[in-house]
């Protein structure tokens, strides 16, 4: 049954209590969320929607050069800063939103958590500020494209998602650190440059963890999610005042996958080496990420990748290295021990030489007194002449 105090909104049929239009200036809050929440993509017909700047037009001190993109909180344009010589992204809040003290909270919120990351792999935020009725952040102009381009393009390999999920996962780490959680990673807002390099852009919906005590943000109060459904972790979408940062990790996962398969992870999705080329120790990887309870979860962005810099995982065997011959050994001029069969050496050499020198002196030295009976003796014939014998070949 409906409760009575509830209002119903003429334009999308839905009821909410009147005390969650406070500081919304009487404005739906469902509608307002859906506003906040629309993908930073041009219309999906083709169609340009009406920008508060066009090209030419200048904004604190900045010359608009073209629009870029419609995000959930107003345009993205490309822009120069004369005294700098240098292009920028502007990003310039909804006219509509910008008279509600609440939204321009909301965008001095995003300029403050972006003016505190300073990392490779994130654009950077120059300024903000405001100007007649537009609120506006400069960013750093990333000359490139976006991943959901290339995704479309079908010029992703397995190859190159491992080398730029690591990189994904260096940004959250860090971003994480501050106490910054993106809330809303998607291919959109993943940009590579021409060098390569990948940057996480938009934290438009980000929010401060402890950044005061007082409560959650507009968006929880309302009762609204914030992010892109398919991206969003389970929590994201039921229990909005409970996320952290393993979110991000969730939608990480929702991105790798799609940048091994080029499909979503929907319903009972096969493992990505049921589907692509790959080692099957990335599909624990993947999972592990994708896994609903965030307790199961890699707990940091770091741990994914230590397990993607893993020996074994891999796209492809690795390459056997040549062996190298090894190197001769330099000459020794120590003395080698003497091994115990040296020494049983030494001792036949010497045995041998005492009969050969009591022979010689029996018969060459002093014949006339050799006594010849000892040498056709048993003793002699049987025991010495033998051992004598092969005393001289193991001593030589």
């Amino acid at each position: 049954m409906k409760d009575p105090s509830e209002i119903t909104c003429s334009d999308c049929g839905k009821s909410y209590q009147p005390d969650l239009t406070t500081g919304l200036g009487g404005g739906c809050p469902h509608c307002l969320a859906q506003l906040l929440a629309q993908d930073t993509v041009e219309d999906g017909a083709g169609n340009q929607a009406r920008t508060p700047l066009m090209a030419g037009d200048t904004l604190g001190g900045m010359e608009i050069l073209e629009p870029l993109a419609r995000g959930g909180m107003g345009v993205v344009y490309k822009a120069r800063q004369p005294k700098l010589n240098r292009v920028v992204a502007v990003k310039v809040i909804d006219a509509k939103l910008a008279g509600i003290p609440e939204f321009t909270q909301r965008f001095e919120r995003e300029a403050r958590a972006l003016a505190v990351l300073n990392h490779p792999h994130v654009v950077q935020v120059f300024d903000f500020g405001h100007e007649a009725d537009l609120c506006y952040l400069v960013m750093e102009w990333v000359d490139g494209t976006s991943l959901r381009e290339i995704l479309a393009a079908g010029h992703l390999s397995p190859d190159d998602a491992l080398r730029y999920v690591p990189q994904i996962c260096d940004a959250l780490e860090y971003a994480h650190a501050q106490g910054v959680v993106h809330r809303d990673i998607k291919p959109e807002n993943i940009l590579i440059d021409r060098q390569g390099q990948l940057k996480i852009a938009d934290f438009g919906i980000a929010r401060m963890r402890g950044e005061d005590g007082s409560g959650p943000d507009f968006v929880t109060r309302a009762g609204q999610m914030m992010g892109t459904p398919h991206y969003m972790a389970p929590e994201q979408q039921k229990h909005t005042e409970r996320v952290d940062h393993r979110a991000d990790l969730y939608s990480l996962g929702v991105v790798f996958y799609e940048m091994l398969t080029g499909e979503l992870p929907l319903g009972r999705f096969p493992n990505p080496s049921q589907r692509v080329k790959v080692d099957v120790t990335l599909d624990e990887v993947v999972l592990k990420t994708l896994e609903h309870d965030p307790n199961r979860r890699y707990q940091r962005a770091s741990e994914i990748k230590q397990a993607l810099t893993a020996p074994a995982a891999s796209t492809a065997p690795a390459p056997v290295s040549p062996q190298l011959a090894p190197a001769p050994a330099a000459p020794s001029h120590s003395i080698p021990p003497i091994t115990g069969l040296a020494w049983w050496s030494l001792a036949c050499a010497i045995l041998s030489l005492v009969v050969l020198w009591e022979m010689t002196r029996a018969w060459v030295i002093s014949p006339e007194h050799l006594d010849r009976r000892f040498f056709s003796g048993d003793v002699f014939t049987v025991v010495l002449r033998p051992l004598s014998i092969t005393a001289g070949v193991l001593a030589w």
